[in-house]
């Protein structure tokens, strides 16, 4: 990929994300952090909506943190490739995935830790060792499901006899377990095994994710297991078994698991590279595919509004829970009504967001 073709399309990326982030109105999941969440992204969503009112300045840290993942894996990415194009054409695939364009126009925990995981491995590949227990500690406190990340860099620091960094992942493993922090385990066979691949197909988009499988499992049988590969495969293998005995939240695992892509695109390039032209021909028809159903992604999530609005019966879009509050409130205001007793959960802080509170005291506790 050429360099000017790249930056044309961060140029309309950066357009499509900021228009998502100052049109959407609030999730559900972003109302109830907004107002009873005191964890970091509670604080930066009030932050930023002191400094400015309105959608985009809820989200306005967290578009920071979505482009700076974008700046450290372009980074990342210059590590592992030669040609300046497969580092552009990496970043460009990193960028539109549907995950990673919902994370950074939507308040969430997720891309901080995606940044936060990206700097840990470049600073490791450039060999600043120095600065990797920061980040670790800052893993700790963010993200509770960070046990999988610090698991996966004890399995590489065991298996390339790096003894500090094993040391430090093995610290926080052991205060994880003191703390009886992290993920919760519990449940029977539930049958949500197949969710969590329909909900990877979503932060992928679902032939990418197919492609992705396979390069992970590649690697796996005779391939170069990097500090990524290990990060990655370890987040997938985790919340797969996972799935098995209880519902699984994609938020804990997608961070560490969409970093590999630039082993998927190396995976592809040796692909090719060890096949004549002619039969090349067959492996660049299914990359035009697969970048085709990932930009036909991008253009769904973009006019997503569009498509609600247009619907005779919109309660199946995947958008109802956000757009149905936030209409309701606008017609409420425009009748001259102030006060709204019909919602419950979740809805009632989108209401309340819009200024729309119960008419009557609430005696039930918000789930």
């Amino acid at each position: 990929m050429k360099k000017q073709h790249f930056f044309l399309a961060f140029f309309f990326y950066a357009i499509a994300v900021f228009y998502l982030a100052s049109t959407t109105p609030i999730s559900p999941h972003e109302a109830k952090i907004l107002y009873t969440s005191n964890d970091i992204v509670g604080h930066m969503m009030r932050w930023g909506e002191s400094l400015n009112a309105g959608f985009l300045g809820l989200r306005a840290f967290f578009l920071f943190f979505g482009f700076l993942t974008i700046g450290l894996f372009f980074a990342l990415s210059r590590q592992y490739f030669q040609k300046s194009k497969d580092v552009y054409l990496s970043t460009l695939i990193f960028m539109l995935l549907p995950g990673i364009l919902t994370a950074t126009t939507l308040a969430n925990v997720a891309i901080i830790v995606l940044s936060l995981v990206l700097l840990f491995v470049l600073l490791y590949e450039k060999g600043y060792y120095l600065l990797l227990p920061p980040i670790m500690l800052a893993l700790f406190f963010i993200h509770e499901a960070s046990i999988i990340f610090f698991v996966a860099v004890l399995f590489y620091a065991v298996m390339h006899k790096e003894k500090h960094l094993a040391i430090f992942s093995l610290s926080f493993l052991l205060a994880f377990i003191y703390l009886a922090k992290g993920i919760e385990v519990s449940g029977r066979p539930s049958g949500h095994f197949v969710e969590i691949f329909g909900l990877y197909a979503t932060v992928f988009s679902p032939l990418l994710f197919l492609y992705f499988f396979f390069a992970m499992y590649r690697i796996l049988l005779r391939g170069e297991k990097t500090l990524i590969w290990y990060i990655s495969f370890t987040a997938l293998v985790f919340s797969l078994l996972l799935s098995i005995r209880q519902r699984v939240y994609i938020t804990d695992f997608a961070p560490y698991v969409m970093i590999a892509i630039v082993l998927m695109l190396d995976v592809f390039n040796h692909a090719i590279g060890v096949r004549l032209p002619q039969f090349q021909k067959q492996y660049k028809q299914g990359f035009i595919v697969v970048m085709s159903f990932l930009l036909l992604s991008v253009l769904f999530i973009v006019g997503h509004k569009m498509l609600y609005l247009v619907l005779k019966d919109p309660k199946h879009h995947f958008a109802d829970r956000i757009y149905r509050p936030y209409l309701l409130a606008e017609n409420l205001k425009s009748q001259g009504i102030k006060c709204y007793d019909g919602a419950h959960g979740r809805e009632r802080y989108q209401l309340r967001y819009y200024d729309i509170l119960p008419c009557s005291p609430i005696t039930a506790q918000d789930p």
